[in-house]
């Protein structure tokens, strides 16, 4: 067995048998650490990982995460009410702000709730996991006891979007969190959820979040995710989202930080008329490998989804990008889109990107399509002739070819605050260059 897989079976040991059990979960938890340690890590022959070595990453042991991680609070200066804190993977309620919520609007720590004992509220955490290579799906079932828990009532629009911040800072010995997460809209609701993964100092921790999504019909969510973590960090994030009938589930993925970034994004077009705009901006500098695999089911007719990703690679940073979409038989009259192009930014850089299309059904508009190349030197050659030197062209055609995914962020003071970010790690990189 592998240093890291022995040292997450020494902290399910070290769990209190009160906190393995609660929420009627002990057989589940204990089942999904079995097969994970039965099945082991992934390895290059695991299809979904052969562009993402674990070796590395099998040889280190993780402490499990301790309560004594403090964060100053200025690092959340920029973030609004109402928002749920979490630093090194705890709770962390005199950061957090969540006082004065609207009424239909449910956010709380997946802690109280399991200490609340109400076994029905923490289903989702039993959920198993089948395919071999899920070992970190299976790890977080058996390990996570925190997390954020989300609800809004049928037919309720909130205004002012929910902030989910995690925040990763420096400790005695690298840490190892398991989050698992819950959003679930009711008919016709609406709600903007923000995910802040940021980084208070250098730290080498593992984070392992698992985040589901499930709209009921009609309901409306947008969802921005900023990853911005440790430089020597390591990120392992996945969503699961289930839509219903007419549901729309607007989606922006901004990727700029860890040594080693995956995130997994798999929707399940569930009900007639579901609707997926799912965007992202994937920015691998330094050495950082980032590696991001869509998973769109449209199992229902008349389902749509349009994905427009941008990825770029600079010094010896690596991107990896999948995207897969099927469409069922008996998805008729269906639509999906998929555009994913790359820039190469240095001789040491590399980008792998795989489109993946597979229909069974009839009367269905599909397109898919990569790219990988340079900054055209035409363009350059312009810009430089107006006066621009070349570090100014070069940022300039950068951000430019970032901006059309940030189509899926609401305008205003939170498409402003996207946009800053990715600029200001666009301006990292060239710095470096």
């Amino acid at each position: 067995m592998s240093a890291l897989l022995d040292a997450f079976r020494s902290g399910f040991d070290a769990l209190p048998a009160a906190l393995r059990e609660a929420g009627d979960l002990g057989a589940a938890r204990r089942a999904a650490l079995d097969a994970a340690l039965a099945d082991g890590l992934p390895k290059a022959r695991a299809e979904r990982w052969k562009y993402t070595s674990l070796r590395a990453l099998e040889r280190r042991a993780f402490a499990p995460s301790a309560d004594t991680a403090s964060v100053d609070p200025a690092v959340l200066a920029h973030i609004p009410a109402p928002r749920l804190v979490f630093v090194n993977g705890r709770f962390d309620a005199g950061l957090s702000r969540s006082q004065t919520l609207p009424d239909g609007l449910i956010l709380r720590p997946l802690s109280a709730q399991l200490a609340a004992g109400d076994a029905r509220a923490v289903n989702f955490l039993a959920r198993r996991f089948e395919a071999a290579d899920d070992t970190f799906p299976r790890l977080n079932a058996a390990l996570a006891t925190e997390g954020a828990l989300l609800r809004v009532e049928a037919g309720l629009r909130i205004e002012p979007p929910v902030h989910l911040v995690f925040i990763g800072t420096g400790a005695e010995a690298d840490q190892a969190w398991h989050l698992r997460h819950l959003i679930e809209l009711r008919e016709g609701a609406e709600l903007t959820v923000v995910e802040h993964h940021l980084a208070a100092g250098e730290h080498a921790h593992l984070i392992n979040a698992l985040c589901h999504v499930h709209l009921k019909p009609a309901a409306r969510l947008t969802h921005l995710r900023l990853q911005d973590e440790s430089g020597t960090a390591t990120s392992l994030l996945r969503t699961d989202a289930a839509l219903a009938g007419e549901a729309e589930y607007r989606r922006f993925d901004l990727e700029l930080g860890a040594a080693l970034s995956r995130h997994e994004l798999n929707v399940s077009l569930q009900g007639r008329g579901a609707r997926l705009l799912a965007n992202g901006v994937l920015l691998a500098d330094g050495r950082r490998h980032l590696d991001t695999r869509l998973g769109i089911d449209h199992a229902a007719p008349q389902t749509d989804c349009e994905l427009t990703w941008r990825g770029l690679a600079n010094e010896r940073g690596r991107a990896v990008f999948h995207g897969g979409i099927e469409i069922r038989a008996g998805a008729d009259g269906s639509s999906a889109a998929l555009a994913n192009k790359n820039l190469l930014l240095s001789e040491g850089a590399e980008i792998d990107t795989q489109p993946v299309l597979v229909i069974h059904a009839d009367e269905v508009q599909a397109a898919h399509g990569a790219t990988v190349g340079r900054l055209d030197p035409q363009a350059l050659f312009y810009l430089r002739s107006r006066g621009l030197p070349l570090e100014a062209a070069r940022a300039l055609l950068t951000a430019a070819f970032c901006r059309e995914p940030l189509q899926a962020v609401a305008s205003g003071d939170l498409a402003e605050g996207v946009a800053k970010r990715l600029d200001a790690a666009l301006a990292r990189g060239e710095a470096r260059a």
